[in-house]
């Protein structure tokens, strides 16, 4: 399912923090993140090995996207892998206004999503969602501050939502303005397991059991198709020069295990 949280050109250091909890069944392969593709286009990210897209990537050209799923009863049949969405912004040269554009049009191909696509470089940054089912595709232009994201449209006040942006901030001002470490955060803020109080779930229409267990921020949920959970944690950081850390803490075989990789967008 995923939870995403990120500060974007308002703190004095990072023109962009990111941080996002990858949610998945522990039995999908999975590749860890590293730089995959041809030529200019070449992406750094995580894979999934089933469908052959992506969570989260990003380009030395200051491109970065991102997904989160929607939490709902029912997935449709024969849809579109939603993996394939990030794809589409990171291998183009178009803004992410178009690309948003572009996928809203085919929106009631996919089952639910919330994508973010961002252009560095031109400091623009769009979500775009197909939910709620039924309604036109939300677009709109994401403000400079803090926002999270979790499986409804973009800073709905969930409790794992709202729990994880009041921490968030809290960590930023007491680091002030000093660079913050993507380990650090990883640990005061993402393996977070506190589950929501059950008078408080978001009422999706799923099973009130299953809702409870993917409340909490980190989460692991033992299922009839086997462990069900965070496979992993990825911190993005960019700099007003444009120097990119990108941090990963995944789980491979059992043990989790942790890589950053730099780069300088040009």
């Amino acid at each position: 399912m995923c939870i995403a949280a990120w500060v974007w050109q308002a703190h004095p250091v990072h023109q962009l923090l990111l941080l996002l909890n990858r949610d998945e069944f522990h039995s999908r392969p999975t590749k860890a993140v590293g730089w995959w593709g041809e030529g200019s286009k070449k992406i750094l990210g995580g894979r999934d090995v089933l469908g052959g897209g992506t969570w989260m990537g990003c380009t030395k050209d200051g491109r970065l996207a991102f997904l989160t799923n929607v939490l709902e009863p029912d997935a449709m049949p024969g849809a579109r892998t939603r993996g394939d969405l990030p794809l589409r912004f990171l291998q183009s040269n178009k803004s992410p206004l178009e690309v948003a554009t572009e996928v809203a049009k085919e929106a009631d191909e996919y089952n639910g999503f919330n994508l973010v696509l961002a252009d560095l470089t031109t400091n623009v940054m769009v979500y775009v969602s197909n939910r709620p089912k039924g309604q036109p595709a939300t677009i709109q232009l994401v403000s400079p501050g803090l926002h999270v994201l979790s499986n409804a449209r973009l800073d709905s006040p969930w409790q794992k939502a709202i729990r994880l942006g009041k921490n968030f901030r809290e960590l930023l001002r007491k680091h002030g303005d000093d660079e913050v470490e993507a380990k650090d955060i990883v640990e005061s803020l993402m393996t977070d397991t506190t589950k929501a109080d059950k008078d408080r779930l978001p009422n999706t229409g799923c099973d009130p059991n299953w809702e409870h267990g993917l409340s909490s921020i980190f989460i692991e949920v033992q299922t009839d198709q086997g462990l069900y959970g965070t496979r992993s944690t990825a911190v993005l950081s960019v700099n007003y020069a444009g120097e990119a850390s990108l941090y990963e803490k995944y789980l491979e075989s059992g043990i989790w295990k942790d890589h950053t990789v730099h780069y300088q967008i040009e």
